[in-house]
């Protein structure tokens, strides 16, 4: 349960704060992702974000569109793939991804969000992300639209090894 209420409410504002907050450092892009840490009262938290090279579906307008990975240290929680659609996701929808078509992983939506179900499958996620090529998410709007977005994993690889260094994570 306390893993997922840190993900009900810790997730759609991350990539946005990068222009507004100073406690959040950017540690460097490496290929398409972007590596930071930030500091609130909690403690420290480190991510690396991408946005899609590429998105289908027949929508007229959409907000931006993020695959995260975080680390929550002061919490224990590690390795939390997370999704922010740019979009309400369909109640009871189920978005998958799939690293280089391997068999999809469904996740959990709520709202404009999703993640993996437990740290065993963000572990599994991570894996895949490290030693693949693209991450293929496909969800379903609360209108019906279905979209797929292709995210680039090049520089996956160092940008998370960046924050597992910045948040003592091995």
């Amino acid at each position: 349960m306390k893993y997922f209420l840190f993900l009900a409410l810790a997730f759609g504002t991350l990539p946005c704060l990068a222009a507004k907050d100073p406690n959040l450092e950017n540690l460097g892009t490496f290929g398409d992702w972007t590596a930071y840490t930030y500091h609130n009262e909690e403690g420290r938290i480190c991510y690396i974000a991408s946005e899609p090279t590429k998105s289908t579906g027949k929508y007229s307008k959409r907000d931006d569109v993020f695959l995260m990975i975080t680390h929550r240290p002061s919490e224990d929680v590690f390795n939390v793939v997370n999704t922010v659609a740019g979009y309400t996701y369909k109640k009871g929808s189920k978005p998958r991804i799939s690293i280089d078509k391997k068999k999809a992983i469904y996740l959990v939506s709520h709202e404009d969000t999703a993640w993996a179900k437990d740290e065993k499958t963000d572990k599994q996620l991570v894996d895949q992300m490290k030693a693949g090529s693209n991450a293929v998410l496909k969800g379903t709007s609360r209108r019906g639209t279905l979209t797929t977005d292709t995210f680039s994993l090049k520089g996956f690889s160092k940008a998370y090894q960046t924050i597992c260094e910045a948040c003592d994570y091995q």
